[in-house]
C-alpha cells in the first residue's frame, strides 16, 4: 500500500463529497499526471473504484425511491452494450501501451473540458429545460424521440466511460436532466448513480480482463476515499455551490487542456 495512493483516495473522495461529481474527472488524471501510472491502467482501476463506491449511492436511493428504473433501463440498453463492443474492439486491435495510452488521452482531454462546461452552464441548461413549454416543437421532439434518445445517450456514455472513465457523473446527469426536465433533481441524480454502477462495473471487469487494473491501487484509493466523502458531504453543506462547481470547472478545464497541449 502507498500512503500517496491513499491520500489521492481521500482527496478525490473529499471533492466528490464537497460537490458531488468529479470523481472520474479528477482520479484518472490524478493518477496519471500526479503518479505517472500509464492512463490504461489509471481509467480500469478508477472503472472499478467508482462501481464500488456509488453502489452504495444507488442502495439509498432506492430506498427512497429517487431512481427511475425506466430511465436506467434505457441507458444501460446503449450504454452497457456499447461499453462491451469498445472492450472488445480494444482488444481486437490490439491496443495497447503508448497506442492506447494515445488514444485515452484524446478522448479524456474532449471529455474534460465538456465535463468543464457542463458545468459551468448548468444553470442556464436547468432553467432552458424547465420552460421547454415556450418550445412547442422542442416539446414535441422529446415526446416521441426521447426513448431512443436516451439509448442514444447510453450508446455515447458507454464508448465515453470505457475509454476515459469519465462522462458518468456530470455529464451523464445533464443529458438525463436535457431529456427529463420534469424529473426531480433528486431522482435525475439518483437514477445516474443507478446507471452508472452496472456500466462501470462492466467496462471495470473488462478492463480487468485486459490487464489494465491494479488491485493494490484499488484498495489504497478506497481507504482513502471513504473518509473522504465523509468529511467533503460534511463541509458541504456549509460551502455555496455558485463557488464550489466554477472551482471544479476550472481545474478540469486546465486539466484537459494541459493533456491536449501533451498531445500536440
Amino acid at each position: 500500500m502507498s500512503i500517496g495512493y491513499v491520500i489521492a483516495g481521500l482527496v478525490v473522495g473529499f471533492a466528490v463529497g464537497l460537490t458531488g461529481v468529479g470523481g472520474g474527472s479528477l482520479m484518472t488524471p490524478l493518477l496519471h499526471l500526479g503518479f505517472g501510472i500509464p492512463l490504461a491502467t489509471a481509467v480500469g482501476t478508477d472503472l472499478l473504484y467508482a462501481a464500488l463506491t456509488k453502489a452504495s449511492g444507488v442502495w439509498t436511493h432506492a430506498r427512497r425511491r429517487t431512481v427511475d428504473w425506466g430511465i436506467v433501463r434505457r441507458l444501460s440498453t446503449g450504454s452497457v452494450p456499447s461499453a462491451v463492443a469498445t472492450l472488445v474492439a480494444i482488444h481486437m486491435l490490439d491496443l495497447h501501451g503508448r497506442r492506447f495510452d494515445a488514444v485515452i488521452s484524446s478522448t479524456l482531454s474532449g471529455a474534460l473540458i465538456l465535463t468543464a462546461v457542463t458545468l459551468l452552464l448548468r444553470g442556464k441548461l436547468y432553467r432552458f429545460v424547465n420552460h421547454e413549454e415556450r418550445f412547442p416543437r422542442l416539446l414535441a421532439f422529446h415526446r416521441r424521440w426521447r426513448g431512443a434518445l436516451t439509448v442514444l445517450v447510453g450508446v455515447v456514455l458507454g464508448v465515453l466511460v470505457t475509454l476515459t472513465s469519465v462522462g458518468a457523473g456530470v455529464i451523464g446527469t445533464m443529458m438525463v436532466l436535457l431529456l427529463y426536465p420534469s424529473l426531480p433533481a433528486v431522482s435525475v441524480v439518483g437514477t445516474e448513480i443507478a446507471h452508472a454502477v452496472p456500466l462501470t462495473l462492466v467496462a471495470g471487469l473488462g478492463h480487468l480482463e485486459l490487464g489494465t487494473v491494479q488491485l493494490s491501487l484499488l484498495g489504497s484509493l478506497l481507504m482513502g476515499s471513504l473518509p473522504g466523502v465523509y468529511l467533503g458531504s460534511r463541509l458541504g453543506a456549509r460551502v455555496s455551490d455558485n463557488v464550489l462547481r466554477p472551482v471544479l470547472a476550472s481545474m478540469l478545464l486546465f486539466i484537459g487542456l494541459r493533456l491536449v497541449f501533451a498531445i500536440v
